[in-house]
């Protein structure tokens, strides 16, 4: 499948709300919440006034001139919050376009991103059923917290070659 990465435009920002909603995991024979989850106020710290704060950076894949997936970090009191200093990341596809690397090439354009800004980290939470571990795994995160349903992980941007 041909793709491009690229920086989001700022006048894409609204999509990040579309992914936000894909980037919930939602668990084979579960049904879907309803699309108004993502107004709650847990959910909404990921999109709101995205790219008015220090490390508001989002990336965009994009098919047959069609986004079709995002990656974007900030630093938010989120469910992947370390400290008021490292960025938390969120990453979704639109589901026909998974399976294809194309989360992966995502991610790890995103780290090469926040190594050029100088951050030193960033961090994710993500359920422990999630296949997504594992790639997080390969792209250098680690398991430094984690409770019944998630994990919660981190790269140190600076250890990583």
């Amino acid at each position: 499948m041909d793709y491009m990465i690229r920086e989001m435009k700022k006048t894409e920002y609204p999509l990040l709300s579309d992914f936000l909603y894909e980037a919930i995991y939602i668990p084979q024979g579960v049904e879907a919440p309803p699309r108004s989850i993502i107004e709650s106020p847990e959910l909404q710290v990921y999109v709101e006034h995205f790219g008015t704060r220090r490390a508001d950076y989002a990336l965009a894949a994009e098919v047959d001139s069609k986004v079709i997936g995002a990656v974007w970090v900030r630093v938010m009191n989120d469910y992947g919050h370390i400290d008021a200093d490292t960025p938390s990341l969120a990453i979704a596809l639109y589901k026909p376009y998974r399976g294809h690397g194309i989360g992966t090439a995502l991610m790890e354009s995103m780290l090469t991103l926040l190594k050029e800004k100088g951050e030193s980290g960033v961090s994710l939470s993500v359920q422990k059923a999630n296949d997504a571990v594992r790639m997080y795994q390969r792209l250098g995160f680690q398991i430094v917290d984690e409770n019944e349903e998630e994990y919660l992980m981190m790269n140190e941007l600076n250890r990583r070659c």
